[in-house]
């Protein structure tokens, strides 16, 4: 692998369409706090976070960034930091409390998300809404089990779907159903370090089976998104003329040893396993991947023939979030039944001693543009489906001890390089005939990270977690990616930029 030219390179100059989005990306849960301010229900992260030992740092995300209440401020600095897009998903129990295809809607909730959509059309951003980032509402997770009772959660998931539709659709015209399936199902169905919390891996006391219940969680996924992507195409589409998508995870696998045939088949079962399993039945065959079969047997569930017509070919773009690169090694062993990579070990540095890139605050998370622009090829070349990148970022050693009155601005070269190496590797692809339509930056400001609490700072802004308002502080990167953008975005007549420097 070879890094590509650096995003800020003289041949970038121009390379994108015009209509290019680009931005940064957000999680209700993981910014709005008020978690049941104005008739909102419980989700199952409000319920995981106040579990004792599950967050590393002992938080909640009751508060998390106050996005809720701070909405106008903070798009006001994404003006400020001349975004085009914005990405943020809905909180499922803010719209409807209590979830079900019965239950009542909250106009409270509704009337929030209409708001911002407002505030940011005002101000000349587009809003790219996703539907679900992991926060099913707790009263589902009671009453049948969520996503493994599939019957009753697609009827639920529908009336959702379509409350979202009628109330936002008319201004908002990109539509994600689920961000990241997988790691929702892995983290909190297999390893259970997520909500709900469900392993039954060694040395664990939780509920459930983490040998079959990710793929019937996954497979509910699958379904339940194509319905609602029937719905939007039949009903809203013809009037509201969007587009409607999901969005999958996926890092770069490349062979421990190249030279190793089954090192090679390796590293391409391992993207099978993690991006073939709802990539393959949504933009390819229709089905999961033949290597899934192979190991799985009937733990990997059948999709009927209703189910296969549905789900093939429903998305209008291939949503993509990817961070990193691994490097993958066979094993000789058989597979072990909780396992879920496709019987591989994974490695910090290849045969020859190559590191898999530069480290970040975050254990899993090293840059690795190389990898990232081969995974694009991949993609392209497997589903031949515009790429909307709609999460990629990273963590920066020594932004927790930044003090903002210090008077020392947070200069993160870390991030600026990371950015100008993946986006650079996004310009190369498009260079060389991939079709990548949107870039996204994880995330806005930093904010409550899942089980990882407020130690993980992706942000393009420093938030001061001690302070009541949550102060924000933009970090250098943020205003560099204006910058790279300007540079990349071929220009329409008449346009005028709309990134402000630093200065």
């Amino acid at each position: 692998m070879k890094d590509p030219p650096i995003a800020s390179s003289p041949e970038n100059a121009s390379v994108l369409r015009p209509d290019f989005h680009w931005g940064f990306a957000t999680a209700a849960a993981q910014v709005e706090g008020a978690w049941n301010a104005d008739g909102k229900g419980e989700s199952i992260w409000d319920k995981f976070s106040r579990i004792p030992g599950k967050i590393i740092d002992g938080s909640t995300n009751a508060d998390a960034t106050r996005a809720y209440d701070l909405y106008k401020a903070d798009v006001q600095l994404l003006k400020k930091l001349g975004v085009n897009s914005y990405r943020f998903s809905l909180a499922w129990s803010r719209i409807i409390p209590l979830g079900g295809k019965d239950d009542p809607v909250n106009e409270a909730g509704l009337n929030y998300y209409s708001n911002l959509v407002d505030e940011l059309l005002a101000n000349d951003i587009t809003s790219f809404v996703t539907l679900f980032h992991w926060d099913t509402p707790q009263a589902l997770e009671d009453r049948y089990g969520g996503m493994l009772d599939q019957a009753r959660y697609i009827a639920d998931f529908e009336r959702y779907a379509r409350v979202c539709f009628t109330a936002l659709g008319d201004r908002v015209k990109h539509w994600i159903t689920y961000n990241e399936p997988g790691v929702y199902t892995l983290a909190g169905y297999a390893a259970g370090v997520h909500a709900p919390g469900r392993s039954s891996l060694p040395g664990r006391d939780d509920p459930g089976d983490s040998s079959t219940e990710p793929f019937i969680v996954a497979h509910t996924e699958l379904v339940s998104h194509a319905h609602a992507v029937k719905i939007y195409r039949e009903e809203f589409k013809p009037t509201q003329k969007g587009v409607i998508g999901i969005t999958l995870h996926g890092n770069f696998s490349a062979p421990w040893d190249e030279d190793d045939p089954k090192d090679v088949e390796a590293a391409e079962r391992a993207l099978q396993f993690e991006i073939g399993w709802f990539a393959d039945p949504v933009y390819g065959s229709g089905d999961y991947p033949a290597c899934m079969r192979e190991q799985l047997g009937d733990r990997l569930p059948h999709f009927t023939p209703e189910e296969k017509a549905l789900v093939q070919g429903s998305s209008d773009f291939y949503g993509m979030n990817s961070y990193t690169t691994l490097y993958v090694r066979h094993r000789d062993q058989p597979a072990d039944i909780n396992d879920h990579k496709g019987n591989i070990t994974s490695h910090d540095t290849n045969k020859a001693g190559v590191s898999r890139g530069a480290e970040s605050a975050t254990a899993w998370l090293r840059s690795n543009p190389a990898g990232f622009l081969s995974l694009l090829h991949w993609i392209w070349n497997r589903y031949h489906t515009p790429i909307y990148i709609t999460e990629n970022g990273t963590t920066a050693k020594g932004e927790e001890d930044w003090d903002p009155t210090s008077g020392f601005w947070l200069d993160d070269t870390f991030r600026q390089d990371f950015f100008e190496g993946y986006i650079g590797a996004v310009a190369d692809a498009v260079r060389n005939g991939v079709d990548i339509r949107s870039y996204f930056a994880w995330t806005f400001t930093d904010n409550w990270e899942w089980a990882a609490g407020f130690t993980d700072r992706f942000g393009g802004s420093w938030v001061d977690f001690e302070s009541s308002e949550k102060t924000r502080y933009p970090k250098k990167s943020a205003f560099e990616l204006g910058r790279i953008f300007e540079h990349l975005i071929r220009k329409e007549a008449g346009v005028e930029a709309r990134w402000c420097s630093v200065q």
